[in-house]
């Protein structure tokens, strides 16, 4: 092994060839593939990837640590998880710290500063009898010494607006600023918005909020649209929030029909990306959201990427769509085709300037299929996207890969290039600068690999 405001149709949806020029060549080189430890499904409806969100791996100068997910023996769901904390050391990976007495249902994002503080998210039920389904949580944060992880950790008491009702179901994204050594914290409540807590450079939870979500003003029965795996970033004290529309499926028609095929009362929509910003998070006032894509019309689907905010305050943002759900497609919209895309789109206040596709696969055409894809960042300010492929080539040979490309400062994208790795990753974080990471010469990725079953495995590829 080795070490509401629709701007979809505004603009013209340009697919890129990969023969675009770029500044120099792509020449990954892949120094270590390893696996980080193994868990037990804890069929609660989450998992070790569940927050993607945000990232469960932080590098903070040499040290790089990773965030886990312990299913409790013999516990019941939801709340049958605990935390644990591992640090990567010259004989591999260690598990460093545990949770010893919480119990929880979803995994615990990181955020680090370069000045050397680490923090891991905890939600913590208050519930105290083992065997209750659901109940109450109360959102800290505890805070590592990099060069002593294990030892006692700082616990941070996160300051709200009033008393919000949080729960197990959290949603929540955690997202730093590192060289300003500021942060944000970020939690659902229920289907009506979420709430927000701010700790600035001093140690002050100077700034606290609600975010309402969108309005459906359209649906058959109108209602807010929950937003959920959002893409979180903080700099300069302004907040940038992209995610995707989660609420019980709108359409009448649509949800009778699933409930025939599936026998149940209900099934999600996850159709549409919405974003807003704060341009100043203490002052406490988010623009109006703005609707990025839709796959709406055909009960298609949406899932974030990634986000990042380039040093000339321009907005990147990556997704992939699928066009339709297929089991609908006789009944409901017989012409249309099956597409699956991964897109880009750069903004500025709100505005789009650029909108790409970076790989499309087409029914009755190209077939290699985008999945999870993550922006990184060198530290000579170069902008690459990692992501997933599957499916079949034009020979019809099978495909499963990890590619990488890059983005130019003049919007040409350049020619993928397939990471060498020797297990590609289907699932992956990475140590991003939206949490607090610095722009690294080195892609790391933490995820699951295929073949690999419920292993969570790590990778460094030198791009750079």
């Amino acid at each position: 092994m080795k070490t509401i405001l629709p701007i979809a149709l505004c603009f013209l949806l340009m697919v890129v060839s990969p023969a675009g020029a770029q500044s120099s060549p792509i020449r990954p080189v892949v120094e270590i593939e390893e696996e980080v430890y193994s868990y037990q499904p804890a069929t609660n409806g989450a998992g070790p990837m569940w927050c993607h969100g945000s990232t469960c791996l932080v590098r903070i100068g040499e040290h790089v640590f990773a965030s886990g997910l312990e299913t409790l023996p013999g516990a019941k769901p939801l709340n049958n998880c605990r935390w644990m904390l591992f640090q990567r050391q010259e004989q591999g990976w260690r598990k460093v710290c545990a949770d010893t007495s919480g119990r929880t249902r979803e995994p615990s994002p990181l955020v680090g500063f370069p000045s050397g503080q680490l923090f891991l998210s905890a939600n913590p039920t208050l519930n105290t009898d083992p065997n209750a389904y659901a109940g109450p949580a109360r959102p800290q944060i505890f805070e590592f010494a990099p060069e002593s992880p294990n030892g006692p950790a700082r616990v941070l008491e996160p300051v709200w607006s009033g008393t919000p009702k949080f729960s197990e179901h959290s949603y929540r994204s955690f997202a730093a600023d590192g060289t300003k050594r500021e942060l944000i914290l970020l939690q659902n409540v229920g289907y009506t918005h979420v709430e927000w807590t701010f700790l600035d450079r001093t140690g002050q939870w100077s700034a606290q909020g609600r975010l309402k979500w969108p309005w459906g003003a359209d649906y058959a029965k109108p209602g807010p649209i929950r937003v959920c795996y959002p893409n979180v970033a903080l700099r300069d004290r302004a907040v940038h929030f992209c995610g995707v529309s989660d609420i019980i499926e709108p359409n009448p028609e649509w949800r009778a029909f699933k409930k025939e095929l599936t026998g149940q009362h209900w099934d999600y929509d996850f159709r549409r990306l919405f974003y807003t910003w704060s341009p100043d998070i203490r002052k406490g006032e988010f623009q109006p959201w703005v609707e990025i894509a839709s796959r709406e019309k055909t009960c298609g689907w949406v899932s974030p990427g990634d986000l990042w905010i380039g040093p000339d305050g321009k907005v990147h943002i990556l997704w992939t769509e699928r066009a339709l759900d297929e089991r609908l497609r006789e009944r409901f919209f017989p012409d249309a085709k099956q597409s699956y895309a991964l897109n880009y789109v750069v903004l500025r206040e709100g505005k789009v300037l650029t909108r790409r596709t970076l790989l499309l696969a087409e029914e009755g055409g190209a077939q290699e299929r985008p999945g999870q894809s993550r922006f990184h960042i060198t530290p000579k300010g170069r902008l690459f996207v990692c992501f997933y492929v599957s499916g079949a080539d034009a020979n019809g040979q099978s495909v499963s890969e990890n590619r990488l490309l890059e983005i130019l400062p003049d919007g040409i994208v350049g020619k993928p290039v397939r990471i060498p790795l020797e297990k590609p990753f289907t699932s992956f974080f990475t140590a991003t600068v939206r949490a607090g990471s610095a722009p690294s010469p080195m892609l790391e990725l933490l995820g699951a690999r295929q073949g690999t079953g419920s292993t969570i495995s790590y990778a460094r590829v030198r791009v750079e």
